[in-house]
């Protein structure tokens, strides 16, 4: 039998990890459960994996797209909303920024403080 697995959470490197909590737990509404200059983390307060961010001082943002050459992105986040402007509204508010290239007119794409791209979609 193999072992037993559980993901907690995905971890974003950042310059500021209480900044970039502060802006998902806004964005998101969770519960700050770490909060170090080294290291943050939330987690939704019914359970199940959350987020947490690291202190990465030569953090380099990912470029959206990514041209020849620029750092790419190597994950996002999917984020479902039941309004779309309205939460892109609110992400912006909390300190995210809309990015200029969006390949969907459904879903859209924006950059966190850090940089790093998320998408904002409501289920069809």
């Amino acid at each position: 039998m193999p072992p037993s697995f559980s993901l907690t959470a995905a971890v974003l490197d950042t310059p500021d990890p209480q900044g970039l909590a502060r802006f998902y737990q806004r964005l998101l509404g969770w519960p700050l459960r770490d909060d170090d200059p080294e290291w943050a983390t939330l987690r939704p307060a019914g359970g199940g994996t959350g987020l947490s961010f690291q202190r990465e001082e030569r953090h380099v943002p990912p470029v959206w797209p990514a041209g020849p050459g620029d750092p790419r992105m190597q994950v996002h986040l999917d984020i479902r909303v039941d309004e779309l402007d309205a939460a892109v509204a609110h992400a912006v508010d909390a300190g995210g920024r809309v990015a200029e290239f969006q390949p969907q007119d459904d879903v859209r794409v924006l950059l966190d403080p850090a940089g790093h791209p998320f998408c904002l979609f409501v289920d069809a």
